[in-house]
């Protein structure tokens, strides 16, 4: 592989002449993710297509071998026996670490193949579309950060244990600090796995972390009759002491909106379990806040951060945060609690403030005539903010892939065609500008616009790829293929998660890595090494893992899926339980069967989908079997 640039050459006295080829003559290795076009067996050679139409020959040396994916919790899965077998498959796709050899003179480079991965045990299988594949995932998931924390189930579940900071292998790192947000985003994973496996430690996790912090991190201001959240506790000992303003740096000394919305997170996946009339009160509580102090009622939208005394958004102390609005603040509403809450209640409030925040988006967000990438970050009149902090004129890909994924949950709750119009924009567009079209995966941090004479928009940091991304990029294009029946968007969706699911899981100590390099091999160094920090809980991995099983079985294999209850007395408003596991177009899932505590039970509502309680004092236990239309 040879590739020129034009670059100053030496000249004879030393000083830099006009122009010099830049050869690579050297070898390297690297991974590379594609289609088998021709396996030619004589020469132990197979041709290999990338996800953009570009063709490779990968030899096999004596000492390649080969594994299929394996789930967490599943043992080695060798595949070396059935390389032949495998590559013999016109368009079995494969992941292939190896290394360059440079050509001789002008001879193409050799591509000799170390490992391959293989999506599935058979030819054209892709194991994560299997109906409890996900399932599995995130019931290890979960158990794991019940160890991690609490030493369950040797020890009882008590939150005073939790901390921030894990270790790789999910050791504490010896700090003492309690972040709200990542104690609700862990709780959000335990609601999860209990309403895909019905296992009661889950939901035991879910509700002892909601009550902690509803006693230790909720302040309820009764002057004003609403609810804001601590950025967290430091602990030593029996002595709490609470931190009213953000710890991160980016939000130091205010109270920024994100984490009020991720407060949120957990608390709402469990009511949605539960009916606990307690955590409605907080959420509603909450939402009064966000609206008398962050909404911007003249101009549209909430703003991103307000100061801690007067709860001002224009305060002079919030520096480079004053009179803000960004991706957060208006966006996150809705996957962090809004849609849950919606599909816990029913209730049209909700449905309209989803609707507003996705108007919002639609509107202010792209910026096309510029970039590909949509703006995130803006000022109080929706200008452009292109100077802030380290996003400057930079994208974030996943918050693109986020805003298509969000806009077609909603387009199954409110049609509207300009939904569905930005969001097939954002997943044409992503691909090429967001994604590793050789490797697999899917990039953090570009910048939004290219340079001239640049092919790619160049990184920020690094060309690493963060666990969180590669979520927002499967469930975009796995709820894309599934309402839209789109083969584009299931070939994305199939190489996102055949990345993920080759090189994110660590199957050695539990959980997913936090990043990987580009060729996928775990990048373990600094707070990316860890299992639990200001910016890692068992959130992203297990609404993963969620999510995907809703849109995989529901929607695209149509599979029947159990999923799991466990209401209160007199908890949900009528007695009516809401089993929807998200917004699904109308008439596409039935309620096929329902036990409670464990015996059929009949008084349900097949269509729309509601399991009307029964009268009891005592908290019952509600299986649904939620089948999909053929």
């Amino acid at each position: 592989m040879e590739t020129e640039v034009e670059k100053p050459a030496q000249g004879t006295n030393g000083q830099l002449g006009k122009a010099a080829n830049m050869r690579i003559d050297f070898t390297f290795s690297d991974t590379i993710s594609g289609y088998v076009t021709e396996f030619i067996p004589s020469e132990r050679a197979f041709s290999l297509e990338t996800s953009d139409g570009r063709s490779f020959k990968l030899n096999l040396i004596p000492t390649t071998y080969a594994r299929s994916v394996r789930n967490l919790d599943e043992g080695y899965q060798d595949a070396t026996a059935v390389i032949f077998e495998m590559l013999s498959q016109e368009g079995q796709y494969v992941h292939a670490y190896g290394t360059f050899y440079p050509g001789v003179e002008n001879d193409e480079p050799l591509f000799e193949a170390q490992w391959l991965v293989f999506p599935g045990k058979e030819p054209l299988e892709f194991r994560h579309e299997t109906q409890d594949w996900w399932i599995q995932q995130i019931n290890s998931i979960a158990k794991s950060y019940l160890k991690w924390q609490f030493n369950y189930p040797e020890e009882s579940i008590d939150y005073r244990k939790y901390r921030t900071m894990l270790h790789l292998g999910g050791a504490k790192k010896g700090d003492y600090l309690q972040e709200t947000d990542t104690i609700s985003r862990m709780i959000y994973g335990f609601a999860s796995a209990y309403m895909l496996t019905g296992n009661d430690a889950f939901l035991e996790g879910a509700e002892k972390g909601t009550e902690y912090l509803r006693e230790h991190m909720r302040f309820f201001d009764q002057d004003d009759n609403l609810i804001y959240w601590y950025h967290g506790l430091k602990v030593d000992g029996d002595k709490e002491t609470k931190l009213l303003t953000s710890e991160f740096g980016d939000d130091y000394y205010s109270i920024p909106m994100y984490e009020q919305i991720y407060a949120l997170a957990g608390p709402t996946q469990t009511f949605r379990i539960t009916g606990d009339k307690k955590i409605l009160f907080d959420i509603e509580k909450t939402i009064d806040l966000f609206e008398k102090y962050f909404k911007d009622n003249e101009k549209e939208g909430y703003f991103s951060h307000i100061d801690p005394i007067g709860l001002d958004p224009r305060d002079e102390s919030l520096a480079h945060n004053r009179a803000r609005k960004n991706w957060n603040s208006v966006g996150d509403h809705a996957p962090a609690y809004l849609v849950n809450l919606y599909l816990a209640t029913g209730e049209q409030k909700y449905a309209d403030f989803l609707e507003y925040t996705f108007d919002t988006i639609t509107k202010y967000f792209p910026d096309y005539e510029n970039s590909p990438f949509v703006q995130e970050k803006f000022m109080e009149d929706w200008s452009k903010d292109q100077t802030w902090g380290w996003q400057q004129n930079r994208a974030v890909v996943g918050h693109n892939l986020k805003i298509a994924w969000n806009l077609m949950r909603m387009y199954s709750l409110n049609p509207k065609p300009e939904y569905l119009e930005f969001a097939n924009k954002i997943a044409g567009l992503m691909p090429a500008v967001g994604s590793d079209q050789q490797r697999g995966g899917w990039y953090d941090v570009v910048e939004r616009e290219s340079k001239a004479g640049g092919k790619y928009h160049r990184f920020v940091w690094h060309d690493r790829k963060a666990w969180w991304q590669q979520e927002q990029a499967i469930l975009a294009y796995l709820i894309m293929h599934g309402l839209l029946d789109d083969k584009e968007y299931e070939k994305q969706a199939r190489e996102a998660a055949s990345f993920y699911n080759a090189f994110f899981l660590d199957t050695d100590d539990g959980g997913v890595y936090f990043n990987v390099f580009s060729n996928g091999m775990p990048y373990l160094l600094g707070t990316e090494r860890l299992k639990g920090s200001h910016s890692m809980s068992a959130y992203h991995s297990t609404e993963l893992c969620y999510l995907s099983t809703v849109y995989i079985n529901l929607l695209i294999t149509k599979q029947p899926t159990y999923f799991y209850f466990k209401p209160y007395p007199d908890s949900f408003k009528d007695n009516l339980l809401y089993v929807s596991p998200d917004i699904l177009p109308k008439g596409s899932v039935v309620i096929s069967e329902c036990f409670i505590d464990d015996q059929p039970y009949a008084n349900f509502d097949a269509q729309a989908l509601t399991v009307k309680l029964p009268d009891t004092d005592q908290q019952v236990r509600v299986k649904v079997l939620l089948t999909p239309v053929q």
